[in-house]
């Protein structure tokens, strides 16, 4: 059965570096919930403490009612999948992901009956009988998720698992994990630096930046209106231009253009746009510039522009909407989607932006 897992206020410190400072998370029972953030920003360090393999120094964690601080990690009920698959290399693939049935004494009809539909959930039935030595990446991890989920845990907990593959191999295991955590709702906790992972992947995402939670929501929450510069500047790509909000409300950039951009509160002075490249556009007035550079890329055209102070800008023109292909060279005019883009006050970094 899944549990729905709360953590308060976790702090973890190694000497005077703080890995964690403060962290607050409440994950939803069935939940795909995935911690993302570049090295270093203790998004392990949370799933470690979470799993009983780091230390509680301060904060608390749950596993619906109950309290799991001083439990041992062998009996919180968790199934782990690691980056480097940790699968035993002396045991066959059905031995393996029969471990951790045995470990729990589970009689031996129930065991091999649940190790066999495992696999073939995993769509690795005829492989049972190889040592880890005879498969491939993608085939060990597909052990490592069987062996995870077949004791049915009440939270599954995953670190980068995907990262020693090649891509092409991440976005089928990726959807592999999805379509099985679905299918058995068991609580998932995912751990990547990836964006384009998370977004793929989870109901929704902390964003976490030198162990602080910057922003929780769904994928489509995180990247249309990212809550701070970190989140805008770390999941997808984001255009920054410095920019002045008037005393009638109205956003000028650079002298050369006056945007009415919806905000939450009343504010006067400097501040700081940012856009994505799909939220620029060409038009027949507007910001100055010149293209630099054009990359055809199938579906889309992605343009790098030259404004007249030097500053480069990221524009994407779908090829469905536009079947012309600027020239290196030409003069344009550049405008913003000013329902879309993101607006931060320049000094805190606060959100002003609908």
């Amino acid at each position: 059965m899944s549990n729905h897992v709360t953590i308060k206020d976790a702090v973890k410190r190694y000497g005077d570096f703080t890995a964690l400072n403060g962290v607050s998370l409440d994950i939803n029972e069935g939940e795909f919930f995935t911690l993302l953030g570049p090295s270093g920003c203790g998004k392990t360090t949370l799933l470690r403490m979470i799993a009983g393999f780091n230390s509680i120094e301060s904060g608390e964690f749950y596993f619906g009612d109950k309290l799991i601080n001083n439990i041992p990690a062998h009996k919180r009920d968790i199934g782990m999948v690691f980056q480097n698959y940790a699968i035993f290399p002396h045991l066959t693939v059905k031995e393996n992901v029969a471990y951790g049935l045995k470990a729990r004494k589970v009689p031996k009809d129930q065991m091999d009956a649940k190790v066999k539909e495992a696999l073939e959930l995993v769509q690795i039935s005829h492989l049972a009988d190889r040592k880890p030595n005879e498969l491939s990446g993608g085939q060990q991890q597909r052990v490592a998720l069987a062996r995870a989920f077949v004791i049915e845990p009440s939270v599954l907990l995953m670190d980068e698992p995907l990262s020693n593959l090649d891509a092409k191999l991440r976005v089928q295991m990726r959807s592999v994990i999805k379509k099985l955590q679905k299918r058995l709702d068991i609580t998932t906790i995912y751990v990547t630096h990836d964006q384009e992972e998370a977004l793929a992947i989870s109901d929704r995402i902390a964003v976490m930046n030198e162990g602080r939670i910057m922003q929780i929501g769904t994928p489509s929450e995180i990247y249309a209106k990212p809550q701070n510069p970190f989140v805008a500047g770390f999941i997808g790509v984001s255009n920054y231009l410095d920019c002045e909000v008037k005393p009638d409300g109205k956003v000028n950039i650079k002298g050369e253009l006056d945007l009415n951009i919806p905000l939450r509160r009343q504010y006067t002075g400097k501040a700081k746009l940012s856009a994505r490249p799909e939220q620029l556009f060409f038009t027949a007035t507007g910001m100055p510039g010149v293209i630099q550079f054009s990359t055809f890329l199938g579906d889309f055209v992605e343009y790098e522009v030259l404004l007249n102070d030097g500053q480069s800008l990221i524009i994407n023109e779908y090829t469905k909407d536009h079947s012309e292909v600027y020239e290196n060279g030409k003069n344009v005019f550049i405008s913003f989607d000013p329902l879309r883009v993101s607006l931060y006050e320049s000094e805190s970094q606060e959100v002003l932006s609908l």
